[in-house]
């Protein structure tokens, strides 16, 4: 059997599908293949720009959220009391000396500051960004706990951010309580160490705290949350998460460390029971520096009393 392709017919498929005959074809429709293809590369190069100047103006973008929280017995003296939620730095600067996130923050009112973890990166850690940001803070009692990072680099190169924080007049909270007082009623200000890293002990840290007055927790992470609610904790602040550094539309986060893949606690706020939890989106990124749809943000938490509760 002979397998050689007729000439002819090779030729009439070849013929078929020629340039010069697609070309005459949409020439009678009136379309110029030149053009037509300058427009689609340009269309693709155009979007390719856009959304690439999209995602470095979302990364050094700054939002202020606002969230209101009821709590059970709250004091007169701390209605409306408003604290400054910051975290997940990693040691990103928003101007010099951040200046751009510092004329931000203090545009706002705000009576503590809580600062939850990872203000540094674990390779190459430098205290100077986070050191900037809290020297031009205004002097508000602050309080820190130890992320991932921070407890990455100190057993890696033996750096501890908390010496110049505590320097700086920083309280650093490491599975403890301290009360917070104003016209002689308090609200307890308690912190976890890194429970990615085993660090948290939850009962020890509320070990004082069972006289009824609220109790504010922060955490690296949102781990302790579940334990938090059969504790009688009132709001848990976390970070963590960056917001998934990449949000769908409708959908939220597509993966965040340790939870992985659609995580239930990724970012914003949750309730469960008399608990509320807030997550914040952070103000710097890890691996990749990028955000989509989950700008840096800065939050700002207002305290009021539950209705249907007396203050303690």
């Amino acid at each position: 059997m002979n397998l050689t392709p007729d000439p002819e017919t090779t030729t009439q498929f070849t013929d078929s599908y020629s340039p010069s005959r697609t070309r005459r074809i949409l020439n009678s429709f009136g379309v110029d293949p030149a053009v037509n293809f300058l427009s689609r590369r340009t269309f693709l190069l155009g979007s390719g720009i856009v959304f690439a100047s999209y995602l470095l103006y979302e990364v050094n973008a700054l939002k202020v959220v606002h969230y209101t929280v009821s709590v059970r017995n709250l004091p007169p003296s701390f209605r409306n009391f408003t604290i400054l939620h910051l975290s997940d730095l990693h040691q990103k600067r928003f101007g010099t000396c951040q200046s751009r996130l510092l004329a931000t923050i203090n545009r706002h009112r705000y009576d503590i500051i809580a600062l939850t973890g990872d203000l540094i990166n674990r390779l190459r850690p430098q205290g100077e960004p986070a050191l900037e940001l809290v020297a031009g803070l205004r002097p508000k009692p602050m309080f820190f706990v130890n992320g991932n990072n921070e407890w990455s680099a100190t057993r890696r190169y033996g750096f501890r951010l908390t010496d110049p924080l505590a320097a700086a007049g920083v309280t650093v909270l490491n599975n403890e309580a301290v009360p917070l007082q104003q016209n002689d009623r308090h609200i307890w200000i308690a912190g976890v160490d890194d429970s990615i890293h085993g660090k948290a002990n939850l009962p020890l840290t509320l070990s004082k705290t069972a006289d009824g007055a609220p109790i504010i927790l922060l955490s690296h992470s949102s781990n302790p949350f579940t334990k938090s609610t059969k504790a009688g904790v009132d709001l848990l602040l976390t970070g963590h998460t960056h917001g998934g550094q990449i949000r769908i539309p409708f959908l939220g986060a597509l993966w965040t460390p340790e939870a992985g893949l659609f995580p239930r606690w990724d970012y914003g706020l949750y309730r469960e029971g008399d608990t509320t939890m807030i997550v914040n989106g952070g103000l710097g990124e890890s691996i990749i520096p990028i955000r989509f749809n989950i700008p840096p943000e800065i939050v700002l938490v207002t305290l009021t009393p539950l209705k249907g509760n007396r203050a303690a």
